[in-house]
């Protein structure tokens, strides 16, 4: 008995202290944590979502899902297969071009009106503040830092790790002009040593005017976040990037809500949305679509196409790891709701050619 408390005790302190690791971000506080306090996102000592969110969806326990997660082995989580992909040289791309190019799970690049956007980028090969214990996928590391133009503006719509990753966050400072993320994601920042000035944090339903012919709002989305030891002391959100001939949809993650409604009416349907589509489970439905789930969002949003993202490259749920595709397309095609566009890693989408097509790219791998 003494021998395992000690080893508990070992383990405690050694977990604190790699938890020290800037990795892990700093929680809001001073001027920072008083202007969350200000937003109607935030009660009770934390943001909450706009209806009730259980981690754990009814019917199902915590307990139950902790123990599939640690003990159970689901068959083609992971491919054996190299996942195909294209590198484009996204410096030589002329920045007039409006395109979109994904760098797997839900990292991409957008190009709009002249100004470049980088989303959620996660170069490190890595989904887990733990070294080598979430690797990519094979073939899905072909761009890194070193592969991105200047920045113009860096979005984050979270602070999980398969969304802000540290590693790659040091390498592209540099290269980036200003970050757009919710309230209290800037703490992290910061303290990475980005200059404050760079960095513009926001609410629910607010707005950035980039130009005459480009605005970026930001928007609900249902989820969480966190970190460390403590979740949803920052915000969680999605964007729109808006132009006079475009709007756009970048839904980061979110279960299925009444926000996807209520965003599609308010500005009047979606050239292109990008919803998670990846890495669900119905015992956690409501922080992440499931495949028709999906589809019934699109239809919400009102949007012409519909890129599925949050999948492909690392194994966050039980699912076999093509299942999101085959599944989206499949109900997509019995129904016809939508235009399904799926490039590999590294297409060009161009966000103005609305006949422009892509292969099955997953079919036939194991």
């Amino acid at each position: 008995m003494i021998g395992i408390l000690i080893f508990i005790g070992i383990s405690t302190v050694a977990v604190l202290a790699y938890m020290q690791h800037p990795k892990f971000g700093k929680a809001p506080s001073g001027k920072r944590l008083e202007r969350i306090k200000q937003s109607p996102q935030y009660r009770d000592g934390k943001f909450q979502n706009t209806h009730y969110t259980p981690m754990v969806s009814e019917g199902y326990s915590i307990t139950k899902v902790t123990f599939d997660f640690i003990f159970r082995k689901f068959p083609r989580t992971k491919p054996i297969d190299e996942i195909p992909s294209l590198k484009t040289d996204l410096k030589s791309l002329p920045v007039s071009e409006n395109v979109l190019i994904w760098f797997g799970h839900s990292s991409y690049f957008i190009q709009l009106n002249g100004t470049r956007f980088l989303v959620d980028p996660v170069f490190s090969g890595n989904a887990s503040p733990i070294p080598g214990s979430n690797k990519s996928f094979i073939g899905t590391d072909i761009y890194s830092a070193n592969d991105m133009p200047d920045i113009d503006y860096l979005l984050i719509t979270h602070d999980h790790y398969d969304h802000l990753d540290y590693e790659t966050i040091k390498k592209l400072k540099p290269k980036i002009k200003q970050v757009i993320c919710g309230l209290g994601v800037g703490e992290h920042f910061e303290y990475w040593k980005f200059d404050p000035a760079r960095l513009i944090e926001k609410d629910w339903s607010e707005r950035i005017l980039i130009r005459d012919d480009l605005t970026v709002h930001t928007a609900p989305a249902r989820h969480f976040s966190g970190r460390g030891m403590k979740s949803n002391s920052t915000l969680w959100l999605s964007y729109i990037l808006q132009t006079p001939d475009l709007k756009l949809y970048l839904g980061g993650d979110s279960g299925y809500d009444t926000h996807f409604a209520e965003i599609g009416k308010q500005f009047g349907g979606f050239d292109l949305a990008l919803l998670d589509n990846g890495q669900y489970n119905p015992a956690w439905r409501e922080i992440h679509l499931l495949p028709d789930e999906v589809l019934k969002a699109a239809k919400d949003l009102q949007t012409k196409r519909l890129l599925p993202i949050h999948s492909s490259k690392f194994k966050l749920g039980y699912h076999p790891w093509d299942e999101p595709l085959t599944s989206v397309t499949a109900l997509n095609e019995e129904a016809h709701k939508t235009t399904l566009i799926t490039p590999r890693i590294g297409d060009i989408v161009y966000l103005n050619d609305t006949e422009q097509t892509f292969t099955k790219w997953w079919e036939n791998l194991d």
